[in-house]
């Protein structure tokens, strides 16, 4: 299984409401409950009415698109960097699953799961670019 690392970093937000979001941003999500209202945007693109905000996420996907029948992929990702005593915010789509971690333990991340047999795409973990 391949992983696609994702060029930015990305800011985890709480917000009061959905009004000053910018809907131009390549990589956004929002997830509204009856509780919160909860947004990942790129650090460049939080809006200003955020009364939370952590801008030290990056993040990367499983390339493709997944079948809604495969079991236990998302599950296997996150107990191989719970072991590793690194967090996560994984956020699902209809087509994949992006996987965040603290910007601090991206590299190391992406080091278990190779490590475990995943494949990354284009990324230098010496230096922490896209090749």
């Amino acid at each position: 299984m391949t992983l696609e690392v994702l060029p930015q970093k990305l800011a985890v937000c709480k917000l009061s409401d959905l009004s000053q979001i910018d809907y131009t941003d390549e990589y956004l999500f929002i997830g509204k409950t009856d509780e919160e209202i909860s947004l990942v945007c790129s650090i460049d693109k939080i809006p200003e009415n955020t009364s939370e905000t952590d801008v030290t996420w990056r993040a990367f996907r499983i390339q493709g698109q997944l079948d809604f029948s495969l079991i236990g992929i998302l599950s296997k990702i996150s107990a191989l960097l719970a072991d590793n005593q690194i967090g996560i915010f994984a956020i699902s789509t209809f087509n994949t699953d992006y996987i965040l971690t603290k910007d601090e333990n991206f590299n190391r991340a992406l080091e278990v799961l190779v490590g475990a047999g995943y494949e990354v795409g284009e990324w230098n973990f010496h230096i922490g670019v896209i090749n």
